[in-house]
């Protein structure tokens, strides 16, 4: 049993905080009442007798709102300490309710800003479950009460995705290392350590070493520093493309991480079951429950055939799939192949009379491989199930018009790869069957050896293609090659 004086704290602190729902519910009004009515008109800020700490947590995060592109005096954070003051000096419910309201308009106001997307940005959304919309009062306090600890939510952002709040406040780090030192223009010559010369002069200011010295040590590692957050290979050597980054000046960086914010904003925070692909970087994240449950590396699209800025519904999978080669690859690789000798059957491979669901095969010899060859006529192929398909052993489909899914792949050797920009678009994913267990919440395995065995997944998951060349690091801010030109449109 509870002892008899803990039970008296515990049946005083019910009593103060019944007496604030009271005055919350002579108080509250409009968009409002709807979300303390369904709680019984139970205060969301107070404890026992006293605003709590989460109240502390939202003035924090409203007063640094800037680096959000907000105005942190529209959320009037004066008024808030001044009401929380008030409420706390003699505990009266009034004011407590007075300031518990005030509270919550002004979390669901910095919310829903911080959640609106810049117009700057076009992504795809293929479902209405992904499209932007402004969520209302209600649905941001209910989220917010029904965390663990909500001064933890509010510390966190957790309405927000964790890749722009990394970058967010990555941001600020940035800015101490390198967004303040002088925008010289370096000529444009190779230096190594050891040198000396004007240019190296020119150098030691650019990355705000002192003068003289020459290409010393201080300066190796200043340059490597520069490189690692820069997407270079940090080896002290100041090369053409260290000198053109360099060169690009601390107001391109400023741009290149205000943009990549506004990428991010687009992204749910990880409350929502979702998965995030980054095609810039290559890397896949998937969360649940508030955390980061897994990341992958996985194989984007090449400049030419890239991934696309996409959202959608994950909402199946497929087991033994086929993989319908693209018509310009028939043309280019599997035609001459043919023209050479080979045959569909020896490359387990067959041809179709057309792309419907249940197209009729075609005989290799009814043909013409030479129109094929020379982009005069179409053909259909695609090849079997099976160890060497280059869909693996199973995709995870989100219907969409371009073809684009996430699939398994034979071809491992990538995944050691910086660069890992070769597939058609589709996203190929380092571990395929982790991330279907974290679908299903079991390996799922085919029933047969049957091609194309759909199993939808136990609930629709959300996924994010996006392009982020501004990328959060242990240490910071690394900025990653424009490799589909993005940056510049």
């Amino acid at each position: 049993m509870m002892p008899q004086a803990v039970k008296a704290q515990v049946d005083a602190a019910q009593a103060a905080r019944s007496s604030v729902a009271a005055e919350i519910r002579a108080q509250v009004g409009g968009k409002y009442k709807d979300f303390y009515g369904r709680r019984g008109y139970w205060p969301l800020w107070v404890e026992k007798d006293r605003i709590g700490p989460q109240a502390d947590a939202l003035i924090a995060i409203i007063e640094d709102s800037e680096a959000d592109g907000l105005d942190p005096r529209d959320y009037d954070a004066r008024d808030l300490r001044r009401r929380i003051a008030e409420a706390d000096v003699g505990g009266d419910p009034k004011l407590l309710a007075r300031a518990d309201l005030a509270l919550s308009r002004a979390f669901a106001e910095l919310v829903a800003d911080m959640r609106r997307p810049s117009r700057s940005v076009k992504m795809r959304y293929l479902d209405k479950e992904v499209e932007p919309r402004d969520a209302g009062p209600t649905e941001i306090l209910r989220s917010a009460a029904l965390a663990p600890s909500l001064a933890d939510y509010i510390q966190t952002a957790g309405w927000m995705s964790p890749l722009y709040m990394r970058l967010r406040n990555a941001r600020r780090t940035y800015a101490d290392t390198w967004a303040d030192l002088p925008a010289l223009t370096i000529p444009d010559a190779r230096m190594r350590p050891g040198g000396k010369g004007a240019e190296i002069a020119m150098l030691r200011e650019r990355l705000g070493l002192k003068p003289g010295g020459g290409y010393d040590k201080a300066l190796v590692n200043r340059v490597k520093a520069f490189q690692g957050d820069h997407g270079l290979k940090p080896d002290g050597i100041a090369g053409a493309m260290t000198i053109a980054a360099l060169n690009h000046g601390p107001d391109y960086y400023r741009r290149q991480l205000a943009m990549n914010i506004e990428r991010a904003r687009l992204l749910p925070g990880p409350w929502t079951r979702n998965v995030v692909v980054d095609a810039a970087s290559a890397r896949l994240w998937y969360y649940s429950k508030g955390s980061l449950d897994g990341t992958m590396k996985v194989v984007a699209g090449t400049k030419e055939t890239q991934t696309p800025f996409m959202a959608g519904m994950i909402r199946y999978a497929t087991l033994n799939p086929y993989w319908n080669i693209p018509p310009d690859l028939v043309e280019n690789k599997v035609a001459p192949k043919i023209l050479n000798g080979g045959s569909l059957k020896g490359m387990r491979y067959e041809a179709l009379a057309d792309w419907s669901a249940n197209p009729a095969p075609l005989a290799q010899s009814a043909i013409d491989w030479n129109a094929v060859a020379a982009g005069r006529q179409e053909v259909r192929v695609r090849q079997l199930p099976g160890g060497g398909n280059a869909m693996g052993k199973i995709k995870f489909m989100f219907p969409n018009d371009l073809g684009i899914y996430l699939h398994d792949t034979p071809q491992r050797n990538l995944f050691a790869k910086d660069d890992r920009h070769f597939s058609n678009g589709c996203v190929r994913l380092e571990d395929a069957q982790r991330l279907g267990r974290w679908f299903f919440g079991e390996t799922p395995k085919a029933k047969s050896d049957a091609p194309e065995q759909h199993v939808p997944l136990p609930q629709p998951v959300p996924v994010y293609l996006t392009y982020l060349t501004a990328v959060p690091t242990a240490h910071g801010v690394q900025f990653l090659p424009d490799v589909y030109a993005r940056d510049e449109e």
